[in-house]
C-alpha cells in the first residue's frame, strides 16, 4: 500500500489513541501543578499580608473559639492570661532545621475565662524521648502577642504518652481542660511580657517560595507536544519504507544519504577512526 494509505488502519489509529491519552495525561499533570503554584501563591500573600501586620485582639480574628478564617493565617493577635504550666503538653515529633524535638504547648487563661494554646517555641529530643529540661513560662499576669494558626488533624495511628501528643488537634487539648477553649486556632509565640530566660527556641518565618510548581507544569505541557512529534516522526519513518521503491521517495533518499556523508564528524566518531587506524 503506496503513498499515506497505510496510516489509515486499526494499528496507526491505536497509536493516534495512546498519543491523545498520553497528552491528556500530560495536561491533567500539568493543570494539577499550576493548582499546586496557585495554593503557594495564596500562602506567600497571606505570609506578606499578615505576618508583619498589626496585632489585634484575638476576639477581632476569632469572634468564636471555635472559628478560624485561613485568610488570618500568620495574622499577630494579642492576648492577656496567665499561663496554666500544670496543663502544658508537649508535641512530638517536631523537627526544626532538621532535628528532632518537640513544640511547647501551654494554655494561656485569658481574662473573659476562656483558654488560648500558645505554641511557645521548639526543644530538642533529651535522651528519653523527652526534652532534658523545659523552660518555665512567665508566672502571673501576662501579654503575649501570638500569630494564628489553624490546629491539625488527627493522624491515623499516631499515639503520644502522658503529657504529649501527636498532633496539636485542638479539640483533644481541649477535653482535658475545663474551661472553654479555642479549637479554630492557636498561636505560634512572637513576644511575652514579662519576658523569661531561657526560652524555647522561636518558629522559623515562613519562607515566601512558590517552589518549582511553574517548571513542573510547563515540562507536562512540553512531554504532551514531544508524543505528538514522536508519533509524527515514526509516521514519516513507516512511509519511508513502505514507499522505498517509489522514485520520489528513493531520490529523496539519495539526497539525505548525501548530506549526511557531507556532515562533519562528531568528535567521538573522529575517535573511533583514530583508535581504528592505531
Amino acid at each position: 500500500m503506496r503513498g499515506w494509505h497505510f496510516a489509515f488502519n486499526r494499528r496507526w489509529f491505536g497509536y493516534l489513541a495512546a498519543a491523545l491519552a498520553f497528552a491528556l495525561a500530560c495536561v491533567l499533570l500539568s493543570q494539577w501543578q499550576f493548582a499546586r503554584r496557585d495554593e503557594a501563591v495564596v500562602e506567600i500573600t497571606r505570609i506578606v499580608d499578615n505576618y508583619e501586620s498589626t496585632p489585634v485582639a484575638v476576639t477581632e480574628a476569632l469572634p468564636d473559639i471555635d472559628s478560624f478564617d485561613e485568610g488570618d493565617k500568620w495574622r499577630p493577635v494579642v492576648l492577656e492570661g496567665e499561663y496554666l504550666v500544670e496543663s502544658q503538653v508537649l508535641a512530638r515529633n517536631r523537627p526544626y532545621n532538621g532535628n528532632p524535638g518537640f513544640e511547647v504547648l501551654t494554655p494561656l487563661l485569658l481574662g473573659d475565662g476562656s483558654i488560648f494554646i500558645v505554641d511557645r517555641g521548639w526543644l530538642p529530643s533529651g535522651s528519653k524521648d523527652y526534652p532534658d529540661a523545659v523552660p518555665a513560662p512567665p508566672a502571673g499576669p501576662v501579654t503575649v502577642i501570638a500569630r494564628l494558626k489553624a490546629g491539625e488533624p488527627a493522624l491515623a495511628g499516631r499515639s503520644a504518652p502522658d503529657g504529649q501528643v501527636a498532633t496539636i488537634e485542638l479539640a483533644v487539648i481541649a477535653e482535658k481542660l475545663d474551661q472553654p477553649t479555642y479549637t479554630g486556632a492557636y498561636g505560634l509565640l512572637d513576644s511575652e511580657t514579662p519576658s523569661v530566660s531561657p526560652m524555647p527556641l522561636p518558629a522559623i518565618k515562613p519562607v515566601p517560595d512558590e517552589g518549582p510548581h511553574l517548571s513542573y507544569a510547563v515540562q507536562w505541557i512540553v512531554f504532551a507536544v514531544f508524543g505528538f512529534f514522536g508519533l509524527g516522526y515514526a509516521l514519516r519513518q513507516e512511509y519511508r519504507l513502505v514507499n522505498a521503491d517509489d522514485p520520489d521517495e528513493r531520490a529523496r533518499a539519495a539526497i539525505r544519504r548525501d548530506r549526511a556523508s557531507k556532515r562533519r564528524p562528531t568528535d567521538a566518531e573522529i575517535e573511533d577512526e583514530l583508535l581504528d587506524a592505531r
